[in-house]
């Protein structure tokens, strides 16, 4: 017992300040998450500090970089293109009728101006179809192999991306295994100074029952002898 009458305790760890992030968690060899009781105050501290966290689910991209601004200042379709889909308005339909080929309005069919665009229209649909027709022969001459390159290349990109993400994998597996290992190993020393650390406590609550008995039995002592001494006056 000290001199002011407190316990002789062992002190515990200072608790971590709000602002400092406290991380003691052993997974490896804590068992005691498994308990119902254990999981409820884990959720309830967790719910605590996400109430006091000064960070909230809005500015989880406060700390990166802003972006960068476009510039579309030589290309003014995609400039309108790029306000359309921010405004949130529907993309303007294509234009077809200029794929049609109609014969000149009935007030205008001894128009020769009239036939001679209707006859330039119908050549250029003419033309047209020919270079689709051209297209879709290369396409069949050729289509297949440049499909097949570019399966190719996807594929190779598609190794070297599973080949990264194995060599991750095997990185993380490491770090585990090695932290698994350490934890394993230090469970016993601190299982051992855990077991320590409770003796020492009981030691201390048995020094404090005796001191405060003897205590008592002192103050007993001093009673008797402040009798004895007032009747042998």
């Amino acid at each position: 017992m000290a001199n002011d009458g407190n316990i002789l305790m062992l002190e515990a760890p200072p608790q971590p300040s709000r602002s400092a992030e406290f991380i003691d968690a052993l997974p490896y060899i804590d068992d005691d998450y498994g308990h119902p009781k254990v999981k409820e105050e884990v959720d309830r501290l967790v719910e605590d500090e996400m109430r006091r966290s000064s960070k909230k689910p809005a500015d989880f991209l406060k700390d990166l970089p802003p972006l960068p601004s476009f510039d579309f200042h030589n290309h003014p379709m995609l400039a309108r293109e790029y306000e359309r889909v921010r405004a949130g308005k529907p993309p303007v339909a294509l234009d077809m009728s200029r794929y049609g080929l109609e014969m000149p309005p009935m007030n205008k069919r001894n128009d020769e101006t009239a036939w001679r665009q209707a006859l330039q229209k119908a050549q250029r649909l003419l033309q047209h179809q020919v270079i689709r027709l051209e297209n879709l022969e290369l396409m069949s001459k050729h289509g297949a192999d440049v499909w097949k390159q570019h399966n190719q290349r996807l594929e190779t990109y598609l190794s070297r991306m599973q080949a990264l993400a194995m060599e991750q994998n095997e990185k993380i597996e490491t770090v585990n295994r090695e932290r698994k290992y350490h934890q394993q190993n230090t469970a016993l020393e601190l299982n051992a100074l855990s077991a320590q650390w409770k003796q020492l406590c009981g030691k201390n609550i048995e020094i404090q029952t005796a001191c405060a008995k003897i205590g008592s039995n002192i103050e007993e002592l001093r009673r008797e002898a402040a009798e004895r001494l007032e009747f042998g006056c």
